[in-house]
């Protein structure tokens, strides 16, 4: 993406803000106290004729994830279902431009949260429901208990941190010679994310990504964290080798806002700007036919699969192309994307057996997007700094000393149900192996993609992966998303490397 204009940066530190508002929905009502704070000055500060009290300042919309509670979707279903899952990420996403737009005076009139927000979200949630419940009761039974997750909340930056930013147990098993996707450095619990002052004068001005984070608690020294990776143990009859498949790093810049994977048929389903590498027929409307004509990056033309994550951007000043479009400006997404320095995607093995060959066109999302509200269970990406990658972070952006480069790396689930390449929500027809590395009951080994992805950014805060609006781009909702295009003759010899011990590419 070209380089269009320049502004200004604003700074994340030592700047007064508001915490003027906790606003929750819960119980039939809407409760507010309003605060006025000051950064670094205590409570102490002008009364401008209130009681005011130093309480947490809603920040973000915080809404059930309905996906993860629709039973088995019939196949004549499952595109209106799709779509209607997808409208909701955008009724949130409106919904929050909306909160953030008035935040403070929403502040200071709670009713007019709940008559602007709430409960024009909930109406427009529960239309979406009952869509999604009609469209399954058509070819089996209706589920009648959906209609609870309509009602949506605002919540603290800080609401919840030890669910949405603690960290997760290592589910990877990682049997490579990469770090493990395990543990986590620093505390998981923000600061709020920073006002303007009472009159709405410079209101969101003290955080970069146009108001809606990162801040400053996103970030810990990468040397402050201690050493945090348990290599698994691997058994005799252990698939030791590996296969690895160079696709490049998006210097041809392929970029969109879509998820045909979450959100198929739907333009910026995703809110937010993905980087391709491999596929380039991929985007929203691409079916399975289009994915084995399409054109790859990889080096080896046997592999056509679409692997694709959001993209980083540093707030240097600089603005893309994208600043006034879906997926960027428009989702609060700014600043210059960065074309990684290094792309490593590489097929490993189980510590406890052989693997079988993956389906053409099983689609996987590993992490989740909206980890920051949903809670931390699917979160499934780490953080880390180049000579530093014995220690891992889930929740926090690190902080890399000069000369080390930011990384970010995935390892997707690695054991399949052996008869679905997708499921209602994306996730229960994939497992990551248990603590022993075996896999679930029901379920068999297959290669295990580990994307690792490495950035030469200025060291400091300063940049953050694009995100759903309300997400606040919080590290914690990073996620990597593929779809398997090998042809039958490269997975056989993928697998044959894995399991023979072999090195391959």
């Amino acid at each position: 993406m070209g380089r269009t204009s320049r502004k200004k940066r604003s700074t994340l530190a030592n700047r007064a803000i508001i915490a003027s508002a906790a606003l929750i929905l819960g119980g039939g009502g809407l409760a507010a106290v309003n605060v006025y704070a000051s950064a670094g000055e205590g409570s102490s500060a002008p009364s401008h004729g209130r009681n005011w009290q130093p309480v947490r300042q809603a920040s973000t919309i915080d809404c059930p994830e309905v996906v993860n509670e629709i039973p088995e979707v019939p196949d004549p279903a499952r595109a209106e279902v799709d779509r209607e899952l997808a409208a909701m990420d955008t009724q949130i996403t409106d919904a929050y431009r909306e909160f953030a737009d008035r935040k403070d005076r929403m502040a200071r009139d709670p009713q007019l949260a709940r008559n602007a927000v709430l409960d024009p979200l909930k109406a427009r949630r529960a239309a979406s429901i009952d869509r999604i419940a009609t469209a399954i009761g058509r070819n089996a039974q209706r589920p009648e208990r959906l209609g609870s997750l309509a009602p949506c909340s605002l919540r603290a930056d800080d609401d919840g941190g030890d669910e949405a930013d603690g960290p997760a147990d290592d589910p990877t098993n990682e049997p490579t010679d990469e770090p493990a996707d395990d543990g986590s450095g620093g505390d998981g619990n923000g600061t709020g994310d920073g006002d303007g002052d009472d009159q709405d004068q410079g209101e969101d001005q003290d955080q970069d990504q146009g108001g809606n984070g990162p801040e400053d608690s996103d970030f810990v020294d990468i040397q402050s964290v201690q050493p945090n990776v348990d290599k698994p143990a691997r058994l005799r009859g252990a698939s030791r080798g590996t296969f690895t498949t160079e696709c490049g790093r998006n210097q041809n810049g392929k970029f969109n806002p879509d998820n045909v994977i979450a959100a198929p048929g739907v333009g910026n389903g995703a809110h937010h700007m993905h980087d391709y590498v491999g596929n380039q027929a991929t985007d929203a409307f691409s079916g399975d036919d289009d994915l084995a004509a399409g054109d790859t990056t990889c080096r080896n033309q046997g592999d056509r699969s679409t692997y694709y994550w959001p993209v980083l951007r540093l707030q240097n000043g600089a603005t893309e192309n994208d600043a006034d479009a879906d997926g960027g400006g428009k989702d609060q997404n700014t600043g210059e994307i960065q074309t990684p320095s290094q792309v490593t995607l590489r097929f490993a093995g189980n510590p406890t057996g052989k693997v079988t060959a993956m389906p053409r066109f099983l689609r996987i999302i590993t992490g989740d997007a909206k980890a920051f509200t949903n809670g931390d269970a699917n979160a499934n990406a780490s953080w880390s700094c180049t000579g530093f990658e014995d220690r891992q972070l889930k929740d926090k952006y690190p902080i890399c000393p000069e000369g080390s480069q930011v990384v970010r790396s995935f390892a997707f689930q690695s054991c399949w149900d052996g008869r679905n390449t997708d499921s209602a929500n994306h996730r229960t027809h994939v497992a990551f192996a248990q603590d022993d590395g075996r896999c679930p009951n029901g379920f068999r080994a297959i290669p295990q993609l580990v994307q690792r992805i490495v950035y030469d950014v200025p060291p400091g805060p300063g940049f953050a992966v694009d995100s759903f609006p309300e997400q606040l781009h919080k590290p914690v909702t990073d996620h990597g998303d593929f779809i398997n295009v090998f042809d039958d003759k490269l997975m056989r010899k993928a697998v044959n490397c894995i399991n023979d011990g072999r090195k391959c590419r």
